[in-house]
């Protein structure tokens, strides 16, 4: 270089990195960590649950989780009510279940909902048309019961006065007997979007047993008051824990529902888990309590768009199965017991153990204590499920086996992962799910810089329905340290509307770039 040439490394010793790559970046902060959670395990299902579950996951392209909740919940439906577990004569669990799987929009949640229930509405149709008869049979004695009053009345109305007695006692006798006249109703085995009062009286004639099964989450709704206006939580209550409900119909004397059996297999949208969490005394009462949650990764983007479709042999065999068994049950007038093999009890102590060491102030449970107070009792009912599916022909006449325990237990701890998820999104700023779904596009995506309208484009509407949606998370994530927003450019004379925020993201997420 000659003396006259102009030194362009002069005084870059003295330059900073903020004036070669503009500010450095520091460590970000981790939003609140949400570990991987477990899928259902589909291997602890007996083999012909199993085999449907994971084909129709397949032929859905849908997370088996959904299918696999579902699967508990339509034996719990065939159940009805009509078993409970007795576990070591210390107490006994209905085998009925309330599950609820958390899934965003578009994700053929109604498709796999029909492929799972499908048996038992072919179930329902035909005991609508084996009682017909009896139906029948009942109505015209109704009728007749009826006239003859209506015949006594008038004839005692127009007695002399010698006969009057004689002639009014019989008026009464037949007014008695027509008003204790009952005429069954249709059977049914599943409800969708029916209200508190309505589930009432539907679980009053249906020997105390209802099933609701749906693909959207309208019965919070109903739960948090959509009708009544405030709350309407105690029949879901007792409809799970079996306790003595009572239901008051016009014309007629209050009426005993002395073991209420209600079973729910649902699927929602994940807000929704979130709403659930503000509906007035919910947590306090227990009712939060009583689900068993699921939140799976959604597969949509990662679809497969040729998959196996779901086997005739496999559907044949789970229709044939859950037919015939919810068919048997329904017919039982009585409830029977299930109890536990000496190994299959070992196995449940120890997870009761378990489970009351992490209850303690310290404990990994301790978050969840009204959840998790209920685990044990869970796992006893998904075991005496898993015995009815293993044995579906006599499940009644043996014991649970230590195998079926097991597999309670397995599931018990797929459940335990994701309640522990479920109720901490509920008690988490609303901005932490935002800021993670964010987090997340940016990190696949591999964006090193966006406008704030560009990402407005890429999110789905469900979740931020309006561009100001985005400010409490990119406000999070910039406080975290994962984006920063860029100095806006200098206006210009022109006018016009004002270039969208631009921002850039922490190396991190554009590795090697």
């Amino acid at each position: 270089m000659s003396a006259h040439e102009p030194d362009l490394w002069a005084g870059f010793e003295e330059m900073s990195a903020e004036d070669v790559a503009g500010p450095v970046w520091d460590e970000p902060v981790p939003l609140n960590p949400r570990g991987e959670l477990p899928v259902f395990p589909v291997d602890a299902l007996p083999g012909w649950l199993g085999a449907m579950t994971a084909e129709v996951a397949e032929e859905t392209q849908t997370p088996v989780d959904l299918a696999g909740c579902l699967a508990l919940a339509v034996i719990g439906t065939a159940a009805g009510g009509h078993l409970t577990v007795t576990v070591r004569g210390q107490w006994s669990e209905p085998v009925n279940l309330y599950t609820a799987v958390a899934l965003p929009p578009g994700n053929r949640k109604s498709a796999v909902f029909g492929l799972m229930t499908k048996p038992l509405l072919a179930a329902e149709k035909a005991l609508i048309e084996l009682t017909a008869p009896q139906r029948a049979e009942a109505a015209a004695s109704a009728r007749i019961a009826k006239a003859a009053a209506e015949k006594a009345e008038k004839l005692a109305a127009n007695a002399e006065a010698e006969k009057l007695a004689e002639l009014t006692a019989q008026a009464i006798s037949l007014s008695e007997a027509a008003e204790k006249s009952v005429v069954p109703v249709e059977p049914q085995l599943v409800a969708d979007d029916v209200t508190a009062e309505s589930l009432t009286t539907l679980l009053a004639q249906q020997d105390g047993r209802i099933s609701i099964l749906s693909p959207e989450g309208e019965i919070f709704e109903i739960i948090a008051g959509r009708y009544s206006g405030v709350p309407s939580m105690g029949i879901f209550l007792k409809g799970h824990a079996g306790d003595m409900a009572r239901v008051n119909r016009q014309a007629r004397d209050a009426q005993y529902i002395e073991n209420p059996a209600i079973t729910m297999g649902l699927a929602v949208q994940p807000d929704v888990l979130d709403a659930i969490g503000e509906i007035k005394g919910a947590d306090g009462r227990g009712l939060l309590a009583r689900f068993l949650y699921s939140k799976p990764k959604s597969l949509v983007g990662y679809r497969n768009l040729t998959p196996e479709l779901l086997s005739p042999d496999t559907a044949d065999t789970y229709t044939q199965k859950l037919g015939r068994l919810a068919l048997t049950l329904a017919g039982w007038t009585e409830t029977a017991e299930l109890t536990l093999t000496p190994e299959a009890d070992a196995v449940l102590l120890a997870y009761q153990r378990v489970t009351e060491s992490r209850l303690r102030k310290d404990g990994t449970l301790a978050p969840i204590v009204n959840w998790a107070s209920k685990r044990d009792g869970a796992v006893a009912r998904i075991a005496g499920l898993l015995h009815l599916a293993a044995h579906p022909d006599d499940a009644w006449t043996k014991p649970i086996a230590v195998e079926s325990m097991a597999a309670a237990t397995r599931l018990g701890d797929y459940f335990t992962a994701h309640a522990l998820d479920v109720f901490n999104a509920m008690k988490a700023d609303p901005a932490q799910e935002a800021a993670h779904t964010v987090l997340t596009h940016l990190t696949e995506t591999r964006t090193a810089t966006f406008t704030k309208r560009d990402l407005f484009r890429a999110m789905p509407r469900s979740e931020f329905p309006a561009m100001g949606d985005l400010d409490p998370a990119l406000n999070l994530l910039e406080d975290h340290g994962w984006v920063r927003q860029q100095p806006p450019p200098p206006r210009t004379t022109r006018g016009g509307r004002p270039p969208s925020p631009r921002y850039e993201t922490h190396p991190r997420l554009t590795p090697g770039a």
